[in-house]
């Protein structure tokens, strides 16, 4: 912004970063935690592959048992999470927020699994804000092999 001194940096840089890092917050809108890069901070799952299955955890700190569900479709299971601040809030506390951080929305996440897998075949719980799945290793069907007749 400014042209640099004989002392290798001019003296108002700093003030004039913060100044413009300010300034910058205040035009552009707020950044979502749940899309683009910042999405990776939500649903961290870890996969561990056994001899006879997958075993899947997914943190979902602060979510009850009731605000998550598990869906197999398709051969693929879909993870979800929903969770609203309790419209009831404002009638229990008084006083105005002056900041507040804590999530309410949704966030959603699928795994192909196969189309072998059942419902029945798949283990969940949910503890300490933890969702354990269990899904056996089924073996993939056979895809019909093309008989081709040769042509003369």
């Amino acid at each position: 912004m400014f042209t640099p001194s004989i002392f290798g940096e001019n003296l108002f840089d700093d003030w004039m970063d913060d100044f413009e890092k300010e300034f910058d917050k205040e035009l552009r809108p707020a950044k979502n935690p749940l899309y683009g890069k910042h999405a990776k901070n939500m649903m961290k799952t870890d996969v561990r592959e056994t001899d006879d299955s997958y075993e899947v955890d997914i943190d979902l700190p602060g979510f009850k048992k009731d605000e998550v569900n598990a869906q197999l479709h398709d051969g693929y299971i879909t993870i979800s999470a929903a969770k609203g601040l309790d419209k009831d809030e404002k009638d229990k506390k008084t006083g105005k927020y002056i900041r507040r951080e804590r999530y309410a929305g949704s966030m959603m996440r699928s795994f192909y699994v196969g189309d072998e897998i059942k419902q029945e075949d798949i283990h969940a719980k949910f503890e300490n804000g933890i969702l354990q799945l269990s899904i056996p290793k089924k073996e993939a069907k056979a895809i019909a092999q093309n008989n081709y007749i040769a042509i003369e």
